[in-house]
C-alpha cells in the first residue's frame, strides 16, 4: 500500500512538472491560442447592412446635421464609407478578407428614391463606390414596378456591372421581361483572397412579398424550394460556405434555418431588427443590422476545412456585432462629393414639383417644440392624426367638396416627425424631414409619391373599413392599422376574429370588433367637443366623401373580394361604381400626392409669434382620442354563457319541481 502511494506521488510530480513546463513554454510560442487555431481555420469578416431605404444623408432629423459641428444624427453613406474603409484596412494588415453585403431594400423611403424615376440610381452608385460585394432584392425595390426596377439597374450599369452581384433565388421574371436581362443571379460564388469559396443565395420572404407593391408579372417562387435548390447548386459548384441574403425578417429566417439544411449564415433584412447578438438555429448564424444605416453589422468568422464548420470569432477580440454610424464617424470625402451631386439633382426636381415654392431639401417648412410620433404600434398616433388631417383638409380644399373622412395605414408612415434640436436647427422642420416619412410610391403619372383618391362610401362601408383595419392588423400586424380623420371609434381587437378553422387555418371574422363609431361634423382640426359628433351606424346608406391614398384604396376592396361581408366599393359622388384610376385627385393638371398634402398642410399652419415660419399646433403634441381600445367579453363566451344559464335554469326548475313534490308528500 505504501509503495503504491509513493508511486502515485512520483507520477503526480512528473505530471505536474510537465504541465508547468508546457504552461511556461506556451507564452514563448510565436502564436496565441487564436493564432494557433488559425493553422486549421480560415478567417474572414462579413460587414453587412440592410433596409438602407435611400438614406443617403445623416438623419433623425436631417436638419440637425452639420459637417463641422457635433450633432445627434445617425446614418449616411459618407459615414458608412469611412467606417468600411477603416475596417478593411485594419483587416488587410492581418491578411484577412472582408466582404460587404446588403439584405435588400436599399431603395425607397426617402426623397432621394425619387431620383430613380428621373433616370438615376444614387443608392446603387454609392454602394458600388463603397465596395459592396453581394446584395439581394427587397420588397421596396419594386416600389415603382418591375419595369422601373429594370431601368434602375440598367442605369447602375447592369448587366455589365459585376459588383455588387445581385442574387435573388426566388424572383422569377418572365423570359422576355426587361428584369430578366439585367444580370440578376439565382446563385453566386465569391472566391476570397485566401481561396475560400463563399456561395450566395437570395430570398424575398413571405411577408415582404405580401407588402411588395407592384411585382406582376414577376413570379415569387416558394422560398424553401428555391433555397434548397440553390444550396445544392452552390455545393455542386464547390462552395464551402453557404450564405443566404434574405429580405424576410428574423422569424422567417428562423424558419428557413430550421427547414433548409446547408445554410451556414443568414444576413437578413425587412424586420429592421438590430441584432446585438446573432441568432443561432441548428448551427445557422442569423444576423441583421437594423435599418437606415444606423448600424454597420460586423461578423468575424472562422472556417474549419477539416470539419466543415463555421465559428463566430467576435467574442475572441471583444468585437461588437453592431457598430453605430453616428457623429463619431467622419465623412468620407469622395462619397460626400457624390452625395452632393445627387442632392443638387434632387433639389432641382423638388423645385420643379413644387412650382418653385421649395428649392432645397433643407428648406425650413415649419417649426415645432415637440415631436410628432408615429408610435406605439396598433394605436392612434400624433403623426397619424397630422397626416390624415392633412389628407382630409387639403383634399377638401383641392376638390372643392366637403371631405368627411380620411384614412392612412401605418405601413405607409415611415417614421416620426422630429424637429431640430441643435443650436443651428432648434425646433426647425425641413422639407426633407417632413416629406421623408410619406415619400413612398409613385402614381400612374410616373411621378414620386402615392396619389390621393377622392371616393364616396356609405356609412355602412365606413364601418366595414374600420372592421378591416381591426382584422388585418390582428392577422398581419401594425402595417395594416389605419389612422383616421373625421371620426372617432372604440374597438376591441380581441373581437376581430371569432375563431379559426383548424384544418384550413382560416380565420372567421366577427364583423363586430368596432363597438362604437361617431362622425365628426365640425370644421378644421378634429377636436373633442361631444357636440361635434353624431353616431355612425351600420346600415347607414348615406354617401360620405373619403380621401385616402391610392394604395390603401385599392387594397381595401381586395379584402372584400375574399370576405363578402366586408365588401367596400369605391364610388363617385353620384354613387356610381367607378374604376379607382378615375378617382385620383387631379389639381393644376397633376396628381395630388400625399407628401404634397402633408407639406402644404404644415406650410399653411399659423405663423409662430415673432417668426415668419408656420408653427405646428399644440394639438398634435398628443393624441385626440380618435381610436379607443376596450376590453369586452369575447363573443364566443356569449353562446357558452347562454348555454350555462339555460342549464342552470333547467336544473333550478327541476329542483323546484322536485321540492314541490316533496312538500306535497309531507302535506299529505
Amino acid at each position: 500500500m505504501q509503495q503504491k502511494k509513493s508511486s502515485w506521488k512520483i507520477g503526480h510530480t512528473v505530471l505536474a512538472g510537465l504541465l508547468v513546463l508546457l504552461m511556461t513554454a506556451s507564452w514563448m510560442l510565436p502564436f496565441s491560442t487564436e493564432a494557433a487555431s488559425s493553422e486549421t481555420e480560415i478567417y474572414f469578416t462579413i460587414l453587412h447592412t440592410n433596409d438602407e431605404h435611400s438614406a443617403l444623408i445623416p438623419h433623425s432629423p436631417a436638419v440637425d446635421f452639420h459637417p463641422e459641428e457635433e450633432d445627434l444624427t445617425v446614418g449616411g453613406f459618407a459615414r458608412l464609407a469611412h467606417l468600411v474603409k477603416e475596417l478593411r484596412e485594419g483587416k488587410e494588415g492581418a491578411g484577412e478578407p472582408v466582404i460587404l453585403l446588403s439584405g435588400g431594400d436599399y431603395l425607397g423611403g426617402s426623397p432621394y428614391s425619387w431620383l430613380a424615376l428621373a433616370g438615376q440610381a444614387p443608392e446603387l452608385a454609392l454602394m458600388q463606390e463603397i465596395g459592396y460585394d453581394v446584395i439581394t432584392i427587397g420588397n421596396h425595390e419594386f416600389d415603382f414596378g418591375p419595369e422601373a426596377l429594370a431601368r434602375y439597374l440598367e442605369t447602375a450599369g447592369y448587366p455589365e456591372a459585376t459588383t455588387p452581384a445581385i442574387v435573388a433565388s426566388n424572383i422569377q421574371p418572365p423570359a422576355q421581361h426587361p428584369l430578366a436581362a439585367v444580370g440578376i443571379q439565382k446563385t453566386f460564388i465569391l472566391e476570397l483572397e485566401n481561396d475560400l469559396r463563399l456561395g450566395f443565395l437570395g430570398l424575398l420572404g413571405e411577408d415582404a412579398e405580401r407588402v411588395a407593391l407592384y411585382t406582376d408579372p414577376v413570379e415569387i417562387t416558394d422560398r424553401f424550394e428555391a433555397a434548397t435548390a440553390a444550396v445544392q447548386m452552390l455545393k455542386d459548384n464547390g462552395a464551402e460556405i453557404i450564405i443566404g441574403l434574405t429580405h424576410a425578417g428574423v422569424e422567417e429566417d428562423r424558419s428557413l434555418a430550421a427547414a433548409v439544411e446547408g445554410i451556414d449564415i443568414i444576413v437578413g433584412g425587412h424586420s429592421h431588427t438590430a441584432l446585438e447578438e446573432p441568432v443561432i438555429v441548428d448551427d445557422t448564424i442569423i444576423v441583421q443590422a437594423g435599418s437606415l444605416l444606423r448600424y454597420l453589422g460586423v461578423l468575424e468568422l472562422a472556417y474549419n476545412r477539416t470539419t466543415g464548420t463555421v465559428r463566430v470569432r467576435n467574442h475572441d477580440r471583444g468585437q461588437p456585432f453592431l457598430l453605430p454610424i453616428d457623429d463619431s464617424v467622419p465623412l468620407d470625402p469622395i462619397t460626400t462629393t457624390l452625395i452632393n451631386v445627387y442632392t443638387r439633382h434632387l433639389n432641382a426636381l423638388i423645385e420643379k414639383m413644387t412650382g418653385g415654392r421649395f428649392s432645397d431639401i433643407m428648406d425650413i417648412v415649419a417649426t415645432s417644440t415637440f415631436s410628432l410620433s408615429y408610435k406605439p404600434p396598433l394605436t392612434e398616433t400624433p403623426f397619424g392624426n397630422f397626416i390624415t388631417d392633412a389628407m382630409r383638409l387639403v383634399g377638401e380644399q383641392k376638390t372643392g367638396e366637403k371631405v368627411h373622412f380620411a384614412f392612412q395605414a401605418n405601413g405607409n408612415i415611415r417614421g416620426s416627425l422630429i424637429p431640430g434640436s441643435m443650436k443651428h436647427s432648434q425646433n426647425q422642420i425641413s422639407f426633407y424631414d417632413l416629406a421623408n416619412p410619406v415619400s413612398l410610391g409613385s402614381g400612374r403619372d410616373g411621378q414620386p409619391g402615392y396619389p390621393l383618391v377622392s371616393i364616396y362610401l356609405t356609412g355602412d362601408e365606413i364601418r366595414r373599413v374600420l372592421e378591416i383595419s381591426a382584422l388585418l392588423s390582428d392577422l398581419l400586424g401594425d402595417a395594416y392599422f389605419l389612422q383616421v380623420s373625421g371620426l372617432r371609434y372604440t374597438f376591441d381587437p380581441a373581437r376581430a376574429i371569432l375563431f379559426w378553422v383548424p384544418i384550413k387555418n382560416l380565420p372567421i371574422p366577427t364583423h363586430r370588433a368596432v363597438l362604437k363609431a361617431e362622425r365628426f361634423i365640425g370644421d378644421g382640426i378634429q377636436g373633442g367637443d361631444p357636440a361635434d359628433y353624431v353616431p355612425l351606424s351600420w346600415k347607414d346608406e348615406t354617401l360620405y366623401h373619403v380621401v385616402s391614398d391610392y394604395y390603401i384604396a385599392s387594397f381595401i376592396p381586395w379584402v372584400g373580394d375574399r370576405l363578402p361581408r366586408l365588401r367596400v366599393i369605391p364610388k363617385d359622388r353620384l354613387g356610381n361604381e367607378v374604376p379607382l384610376e378615375d378617382l385620383i385627385i387631379i389639381y393644376d393638371g397633376a396628381e395630388l400626392k400625399i407628401w404634397q398634402a402633408v407639406l402644404e398642410y404644415a406650410a399653411n399652419q399659423p405663423v409662430a409669434p415673432g417668426l415668419a415660419i408656420p408653427q405646428i399646433p399644440e394639438y398634435y403634441a398628443g393624441t385626440g382620442n380618435r381610436i379607443k381600445e376596450a376590453k369586452t367579453i369575447p363573443l364566443l363566451l356569449w353562446p357558452a354563457l347562454a348555454l350555462l344559464i339555460t342549464i342552470a335554469l333547467i336544473i333550478f326548475l327541476r329542483r323546484r319541481k322536485r321540492l314541490g313534490r316533496t312538500k306535497a308528500g309531507i302535506a299529505n
